[in-house]
């Protein structure tokens, strides 16, 4: 799958959120997008994924202009480019099994999610997903249970039930402690090289960006400053996404977490699935 975008621009009035983006995007890879609050990054990342329309330009995918996309072309563009939120989006009163599967409500519609009318296949597959994650024994779980680090797995769970070409993460760590934070960048970066999707994910940390990412965007007041490998990002490179005056000594990366791996929810999904 090939991106281009070309001059993509969002007006809020006079204001320029995103001003004349210009990139390409010719192999699955996994980006990250950097810059300080209001440069432009969500308001970026809502255009490729249609929750905001643009003001002008083009994003070509595959030949395609989807910010062109209208009724059931647009919906079928959103299934195939998930979105991941900073703040989960989960529903905290139902399971997460539950949330997992509303993944697909772009395919299977809201009655079969206010029914409960999963097919067998859905619930197997959800499951087999959060036990790819590591919280396969949270699946019988309210959401609102969970840690925010396992909410936010849960919310990546759900974006991978669409199947997507592309995983859009908008700030996915922004809220967690530290060590959750390095498990839900091991996760996205797993499904980058283990799937061959294509990831970008607007992050709030250099480090964060130059460790996980292979390549990192750079904005600044709506306009994209920098486009490059992560050894490029020099300090003068950052200082023109931040400001002369930013301070840029950060910490030591911290070592490797080891997650085990939980063991499937069996008598869980044995309960599920007896009621279909």
């Amino acid at each position: 799958m090939q991106i281009e975008a070309r001059n993509v621009t969002r007006l809020f009035g006079q204001t320029k959120a995103v001003d004349a983006a210009s990139f390409v995007i010719d192999r699955p890879m996994m980006v990250g997008i950097i810059g300080s609050s209001g440069a432009g990054k969500s308001t970026l990342l809502r255009m490729v994924n249609r929750l905001t329309d643009a003001s002008s330009g083009q994003l070509i995918v595959d030949g395609t202009d989807v910010l062109a996309l209208k009724g059931a072309a647009m919906r079928a563009w959103q299934s195939r480019c998930a979105m991941v939120f900073q703040q989960f989006n989960l529903v905290p009163r139902i399971d997460v099994v539950s949330n997992v599967l509303h993944g697909l409500l772009n395919k299977r519609g809201t009655m079969t999610a206010m029914f409960n009318l999963w097919s067998r296949d859905d619930i197997t597959r959800a499951i087999a997903i959060l036990d790819r994650l590591g919280i396969a024994e949270q699946a019988a779980k309210r959401a609102e249970a969970l840690s925010g680090g396992q909410q936010q797995r849960v919310a990546i769970a759900r974006a991978l039930m669409q199947d997507p070409a592309i995983v859009l993460a908008d700030e996915p760590i922004a809220s967690l402690d530290p060590m959750n934070a390095q498990i839900v960048m091991e996760t996205l970066r797993r499904i980058h090289d283990e799937d061959g999707r294509t990831v970008i994910a607007n992050l709030h940390t250099l480090d964060t960006a130059r460790r996980y990412c292979d390549r990192i965007i750079g904005m600044r007041k709506g306009r994209i400053v920098f486009d490059g490998a992560p050894d490029q990002l020099t300090t003068s490179a950052a200082r023109e996404i931040y400001g002369a005056g930013a301070d840029f000594s950060e910490a030591a990366t911290s070592t490797a977490i080891d997650t085990p791996k939980a063991p499937p929810p069996d008598r869980y999904a044995e309960a599920m699935l007896s009621d279909l």
